[in-house]
């Protein structure tokens, strides 16, 4: 069993994207492999959530995009504003 990994962001906190982000499948309004949110766009942490599984924090961020998109994402696809 693996321990698990203390989140490094809280609920309320400005990001932004430090990758770009793309359809994995889990919009399907989305075709599968679109980008979503691109590379430095700026959104908020809604939630914060648990995958155990990998045993890590995952963030549901509000991006600020021309349609405002939740993505669910890992600490190393963010970064603090």
């Amino acid at each position: 069993m693996f321990d698990q990994r203390e989140a490094k962001y809280q609920w309320g906190q400005r990001v932004r994207a430090q990758v770009d982000l793309v359809n994995d499948g889990s919009h399907p309004e989305v075709a599968p492999e679109a980008l979503l949110v691109a590379l430095g766009t700026q959104g908020e942490i809604v939630q914060v959530g648990y995958h155990e599984a990998a045993a890590a924090p995952v963030y549901l961020v509000e991006f600020a995009t021309v349609k405002p998109c939740v993505v669910g994402v890992l600490e190393e696809e963010i970064a603090p504003l």
